[in-house]
């Protein structure tokens, strides 16, 4: 007898990888927990070997079983595209990153825009730090992602930039010929090296003298007057911070969209256009976006 890859246990073996075990796979594909398990043992009869072992209370994919993942991610997607090509709703979930510093201005306008041009996707977003977004693509759990560049991966498309203004408390004042003190994101951070740099390139001395993990520690130890910090610009400046109009002006930062591996070109073509394409006469726009490609 044949043996056959039905799409849906290859739908749900990808959706436990993605969601992180068979629980969280059952919930956002809307079956049992049971019924998951189900479709992964179709696919190890097919196959004739183990794909998922268990460990300790929880499990992880074999050697086969991360084989098959990277070949059942290319047959979703050429499968969902075709269906796409004939104007087929797939209802597909798309997995899209951002940055922290692009997520509040930029994330709005991108989701609009992915709901009126690619209509028949359930949209889920993550906003989190870049190293930790690119560890999700790695992983194949982000379909793609804003970042900042430079771009280490060749496959980045650049999107935009984003203008960067000093912020600080409404008392902060430098000390003269002291360094200036700067909070920041923990390293790997690029607007952390934008800081410095541009500090360094102006002959002016400075001092990291706060680090946080997240955009929320960074502004409440700049409110708190423990240093200044470089931000991507905003409408107005975030609550109990003011512009640090002392400090040389950095220059602006660019945006890139990267996309998993295997992930459809058309759709992260598609979506790199929305993104040069979105207005530029919106007010207060946060990103200088790249005019669209012909």
């Amino acid at each position: 007898m044949n043996k056959v890859l039905d799409i849906t246990p290859l739908r749900s073996f990808v959706a436990v990888s993605d969601c992180g075990g068979f629980q969280r796979a059952a919930a956002t594909l809307f079956l049992s927990q049971a019924a998951v398990s189900q479709h992964v043992r179709r696919l190890e009869t097919a196959l004739g070997r183990p794909l998922v072992e268990r460990l300790g209370r929880g499990s992880t994919f074999t050697a086969d079983g991360e084989k098959l993942l990277q070949h059942a991610r290319q047959i979703l997607d050429a499968h969902d595209q075709t269906l796409l090509s004939f104007d087929v709703e797939t209802g597909r979930n798309l997995r899209v990153g951002s940055t922290e510093h692009a997520a509040d201005r930029v994330l709005p306008r991108l989701r609009q825009a992915l709901i009126e041009h690619m209509p028949g996707r359930e949209l889920h977003f993550r906003v989190d730090r870049g190293a930790h977004l690119r560890d999700e693509l790695s992983k194949g759990r982000l379909d793609m992602a804003l970042l900042f560049g430079p771009a280490e991966d060749s496959e980045a498309q650049p999107v935009g930039e984003l203008p960067l203004t000093w912020y600080g408390a409404p008392d902060w004042a430098h000390s003269p010929g002291s360094p200036v003190p700067i909070v920041a994101f923990d390293n790997p951070c690029a607007i952390r090296a934008r800081a410095t740099e541009t500090l360094d390139a102006n002959g002016i001395d400075a001092d990291v003298t706060c680090e946080a993990p997240h955009l929320l520690g960074v502004q409440a130890a700049v409110r708190a007057g423990i240093g200044v910090a470089l931000m991507a610009t905003q409408a107005k400046p975030p609550e109990g911070l003011v512009h640090v109009r002392s400090l040389p002006a950095a220059e602006p930062i660019e945006l890139f969209l990267w996309a998993r591996k295997g992930f459809d070109r058309a759709l992260s073509d598609g979506t790199a256009r929305l993104l040069r394409g979105l207005s530029s006469t919106e007010p207060a726009r946060p990103a200088k976006l790249l005019p669209q490609a012909a």
